[in-house]
């Protein structure tokens, strides 16, 4: 039995110390996802903590099988960001929020030009298919392999691959085209 499948099942029994674990493996994958996906930090907080929380009400009913649990996870936090966005009227963006975090603080010019391409990059992700858009977040956002995200989007490793080159090769085209 793999480690991750123990402390699945010892918190499907109750183990509070066992759920725990899980929320603290995952926790940073899944914010990063949601975060990406609805582009404000506080939205993303409050939306990663319910999926923790629907996760701890729904894990006794969680059935294992030849998916990876953060599967199960990701797909709760997808379910939540689409009722999100249906709640809220909205269509999927991600803007680059105000309180996003800059790595360079002590060179202005830096973290200024950094910031227009990240908002540049963001605003080039919205154009990609829907598919296409969902591989990126989840490859580079979520960093998760390919077989991870095959497996989550439940598409063949290859499709997966496919997606992603064709997304960045998209995504080249547009910042060519942009300058």
């Amino acid at each position: 039995m793999s480690i991750e499948k123990d402390i699945v099942s010892r918190a499907i029994k109750g183990d509070g110390a066992a759920f725990a674990q899980l929320y603290e493996e995952h926790l940073k994958r899944i914010y990063r996802y949601v975060y990406l996906k609805v582009g404000n930090r506080t939205e993303a907080e409050d939306l990663t903590q319910e999926v923790f929380v629907k996760a701890l009400e729904a894990i006794t009913t969680y059935k294992w099988r030849s998916l990876p649990f953060n599967s199960w996870l990701f797909r709760i936090a997808h379910n939540l960001v689409v009722d999100h966005f249906r709640k809220q009227g909205k269509v999927e963006k991600i803007p680059l929020d105000d309180d996003m975090a800059l790595p360079s603080k002590s060179n202005p010019a830096l973290a200024a030009e950094l910031a227009l391409e990240i908002k540049d990059l963001t605003k080039d992700i919205e154009k990609l298919s829907s598919a296409q858009r969902e591989v990126i977040l989840l490859r580079f956002g979520a960093e998760l392999s390919t077989a991870e995200v095959a497996s989550l989007l439940a598409k063949s490793t290859g499709t997966v691959k496919a997606l992603q080159h064709n997304a960045i090769v998209a995504l080249r085209k547009m910042s060519s085209s942009d300058k």
